[in-house]
């Protein structure tokens, strides 16, 4: 039930997702099963690996985060979180309320050890592949030990589901000196030198397009601010495009000779084509989708779901906290 066009576009997003690999995976619908089986029915689900599980309430994208799980016990976030965590489930994907998400993922499924706080990231696109920024918005004030830890986490995700040897991680900051910035990022630094990432040093704004450094640490104020106006980018930049073509002939013609130029770039800054963002630092598989979430969209996150459980990421991130 989560996202702006739901349940429809959750619905037609997870069938595409079973035709495309041949049904490898079961999904489990959660949410009204009234509600849940007219649009399966409307969709032509049938033959499909899927069951529904009823949960009568539904939280609102108005209501509080915690508030919400809390007196919503009968969600589709709750039932959905409490069926990975009785192993009825090997992942839980939503693009619904992301505060609640983030809630009941870390109070249902508990913390990593050695996790002090969960984090969820964001891709950007760069000029060497893809940069994951975190946090994107859920712990707007960290302590030094959180942006150690979600640059632990950042590396492991990044190696394991990109296969890039020893991610370079960079600390964002306002200049490159490890002088720079407030006394919480210059603890962090401290730490990161110290670890055993492959920290690069501090990085700013301008170097996360450019690639500098592969995972790029931040507090969630900072990453929600970044990552808004990175969604904006692509709108601006057709608009003006747009208007270019009308006002010039010539502008029309060079913009249709490089439309699939252009529709490559756009490509890369999509996030359909990532789908969602892990909770990263819990006890199971989260994904976290945006709110308009496509049909396309939906696939993607579940597909990402499926393969952090099947890599067993969170293992992962325990080896590395525990070597650290």
């Amino acid at each position: 039930m989560g996202g702006d066009f739901a349940p429809r576009n959750v619905i037609i997003g997870a069938l595409e997702a079973l035709r495309e690999t041949g049904s490898r995976f079961e999904i489990i619908f959660v949410g009204p099963e009234s509600t849940v089986r007219k649009e399966l029915q409307s969709a032509a689900g049938v033959g499909l690996a899927y069951q529904v599980v009823d949960a009568s309430q539904v939280i609102e994208m108005s209501d509080a985060a915690t508030t919400a799980f809390k007196g919503k016990r009968d969600s589709s976030i709750s039932v959905g979180v409490t069926l990975h965590k009785e192993g009825k489930a090997d992942a839980f994907v939503s693009a619904g309320h992301s505060g609640a998400v983030m809630s009941a993922s870390t109070l249902i499924l508990g913390r990593i050890k050695g996790i002090s706080r969960p984090t969820i990231g964001t891709f950007f696109p760069s000029e060497h592949g893809v940069c994951l920024l975190l946090d994107a918005g859920v712990n707007v004030d960290c302590r030094p030990q959180h942006l150690y830890e979600f640059a632990l986490m950042g590396s492991v995700y990044t190696n394991e589901l990109f296969n890039i040897e020893r991610p370079t991680v960079g600390l964002l900051n306002i200049g490159e000196e490890e002088s720079k910035g407030n006394e919480a990022v210059k603890e962090a630094y401290k730490l990161l030198k110290q670890s055993k990432l492959n920290f690069i040093g501090n990085v700013e704004g301008r170097d996360i397009l450019r690639g500098k450094a592969q995972v790029v640490v931040c507090d969630g104020f900072i990453g929600n601010v970044i990552l808004k106006f990175g969604e904006s980018v692509p709108i601006f930049f057709k608009s003006r495009i747009s208007q270019a073509a009308q006002n010039s002939p010539v502008m029309k013609i060079a913009g249709l000779l490089m439309r699939k130029t252009l529709r490559a770039v756009f490509k890369s800054m999509d996030y359909e084509e990532y789908g969602g963002v892990p909770v990263l630092g819990v006890n199971g598989v989260s994904i976290i989708g945006h709110g308009k979430s496509t049909p396309k969209a939906i696939k993607n996150m579940i597909l990402r779901a499926e393969e952090m459980a099947r890599k067993n990421i969170n293992r992962h991130i325990q080896e590395a906290i525990s070597s650290e």
